[in-house]
């Protein structure tokens, strides 16, 4: 059986942070660390998981990530080209200096909302985008004097989403690392051809009632809403990838459009076509 994997952060001997640009597009890495990680990803469009939070992102996403919320790789199933930055920080990144310096009172706020997964998205996006993509042409002191600067700059936008309400799904989550693993890699391989709640509870040894019990404590949604949703994500990626309503309706394994339809517009608050042309008028 599957699980949630925990990767293992090496640094380079004398640096307190890791600078790479991993490719990873065919790889479910659905996996946890330690370490902060700060994700920067140019794509046309692609899924954000993080916790128990789904959901995509278009032309580029930008996320800071606590130490031990689990996530998905941002490159998985990506189909075009695409540029990713990920900076990962030792766990004693600053030492006790985050929290005793006033200066760093505001980025030590950040670290702390970093346990939800925070998005950012606006100039703020822009701006550190800018930054981290001159991160590798300087050399090591001048490389973290600009990783506090864009700490900085994160702390004080106000462009941002925090991802997770709380962290008791990610307690759980972490407590139950095979079954969560095992259940979320059978959605992502099964979305498209009805996935059945009696199969994915028979692969983690649970009668179906104990296994909807456990679901929905673990994500606060019933096992038919979290696929919902999963399907309706994946279908704005394929719209914003310039296929058809059609298409993209039977793609994700729904039979009837009409029903496609209403579905898309109680998730969305949109239908399909009206959400591809809203995409489209802001390529």
């Amino acid at each position: 059986m599957n699980e949630i994997q925990l990767e293992k952060v090496e640094f380079e001997p004398g640096k307190s942070f890791k600078l790479f640009s991993p490719r990873l597009r065919n790889t479910f890495l659905w996996h946890y660390h330690p370490e902060f990680e700060l994700v920067y990803v140019e794509a046309d469009a692609g899924i954000r998981h993080v916790g128990t939070h789904i959901s995509t992102y278009t032309h580029s996403d930008l996320v800071f990530i606590g130490g031990n919320l689990p996530h998905l790789n941002f490159d998985y199933r990506l189909r075009s080209e695409y540029h990713q930055i990920v900076i990962q920080l030792r766990t004693d990144f600053l030492g006790t200096a985050v929290g005793l310096v006033p200066e760093f009172s505001v980025i030590n706020n950040l670290f702390k909302s970093a346990e939800y997964g925070i998005a950012f998205d606006g100039e703020t996006k822009q701006l550190v985008a800018q930054k981290l993509k001159q991160l590798g042409s300087l050399n090591s002191l001048d490389q973290l004097l600009q990783l506090i600067n864009i700490f900085q700059m994160l702390a004080s936008s106000n462009e941002r989403t925090i991802l997770n309400d709380d962290l008791t799904s990610k307690n759980f989550i972490l407590k139950d690392k095979i079954r969560m693993g095992a259940i979320y890699e059978y959605i992502d391989a099964q979305y498209h051809n009805k996935p059945d709640v009696n199969v994915v509870a028979g692969k983690i040894n649970l009668t179906t009632p104990a296994f909807c019990r456990y679901f929905k404590r673990q994500t606060n949604m019933t096992f038919t809403e979290f696929v919902n949703q999963y399907r309706i994500e994946r279908a704005k990626n394929l719209l914003m990838q310039n296929h058809n309503v059609s298409e993209t309706c039977y793609a994700i394994g729904f039979e009837s459009i009409s029903y496609f339809n209403k579905l898309f517009k109680e998730i969305v608050g949109q239908n399909p076509s009206g959400f591809r042309r809203s995409w489209e008028s802001k390529v």
